[in-house]
């Protein structure tokens, strides 16, 4: 009888756990997509102004393409973190505007963006 219980007890211990990883998906994708809307909210007041679609008004060939992105070692999110953070030659900073989840957001949306060149 106890082996039985036991038994139970383990199978209803692993549907429990089951459902709750279930149930927790929707809201990662959820927070997934809030974060892709706001880092795209991010990027367009802060900017577009100057990469409308990825491109560069100022200096044509320092754009955010992928191409460019690879040529200048600014393809990873790292790197393109800390251009925002701290910015560049004629690109402002943005650590003193945006908070840190704020900016490693929105890197990750430009990298995205650039990987699928800048289609959505």
């Amino acid at each position: 009888m106890r082996i039985k219980l036991k038994k139970l007890l383990t199978l209803l211990l692993t549907l429990l756990l089951c459902l709750i990883i279930i149930n927790n998906q929707p809201a990662f994708a959820a927070n997934t997509a809030k974060n892709e809307t706001n880092a795209g909210k991010i990027f367009e007041t802060n900017c577009a102004g100057c990469h409308l679609n990825g491109n560069n008004i100022i200096r044509r060939g320092k754009n955010l393409k992928i191409n460019a992105l690879k040529k200048y070692g600014m393809d990873s999110i790292e790197a393109i973190t800390e251009i925002v953070a701290n910015g560049k030659n004629n690109m402002s900073a943005y650590k003193e505007k945006l908070t840190p989840q704020e900016i490693q957001d929105v890197a990750t949306y430009v990298l995205q963006q650039a990987e699928n060149d800048w289609h959505l």
